[in-house]
């Protein structure tokens, strides 16, 4: 009877460590990268907005490739969201205030997926966002999406300044056969 009150904990423990060895088999992540251009402008403290061009996600084929389907798409959710500076050479963030980004879909509302507010100016070329942490699993599962980048300046530039988004986003799935 001893050694039943002792196997059974011990039993438990190695299905729930099981269990969470599964689980990491079913996540994966999904990188896109897209580029805008905020235009030079003497527009200060006014919000603007630019619309990225449409990014193609490839869910379908990306999902087969991590031994999966759309349909057992279980959440996907923004995980890192990082601007960089690509032109110009010796821009950096400085003129940045607020920034918001959204993201758009086919018959999908409009929704806030990363932002950050009293950026600093520290001559910085590269800024990581805050996420939200929005289920967005009906937005990559679409062919492509937009972003809505809304920023608020606090400076003038007199030269457009092109920025690469790069975008994380954490899938969870259940894998075929498991």
């Amino acid at each position: 009877m001893m050694i039943k009150n002792r196997i059974l904990p011990l039993l438990l423990l190695v299905v729930i460590a099981s269990c969470d060895k599964l689980d990491e088999l079913t996540m994966f992540d999904l990188d896109y990268t897209t580029q805008y251009t905020i235009e030079s402008s003497t527009i200060l403290d006014l919000p603007f907005s630019v619309i990225t061009p449409e990014v193609t996600t490839n869910s379908e084929s990306e999902f087969e490739n991590n031994d999966t389907r759309s349909d057992l798409v279980e959440s996907i959710v923004l995980t890192n969201l990082t601007l960089t500076l690509i032109s110009p050479q010796e821009g950096n963030f400085n003129f940045l205030n607020e920034i918001e980004v959204f993201i758009q879909a086919d018959n999908l509302p409009e929704v806030l997926i990363a932002s950050r507010v009293a950026i600093p100016e520290d001559g910085s070329s590269q800024l990581t966002l805050d996420t939200t942490g929005e289920e967005l699993k009906e937005y990559i599962k679409k062919d492509s999406y937009t972003l809505k980048v809304t920023t608020v300046t606090d400076s003038n530039i007199n030269q457009d300044h092109t920025i690469d988004i790069r975008t994380v986003f954490a899938v969870d799935a259940k894998v075929l056969g498991l």
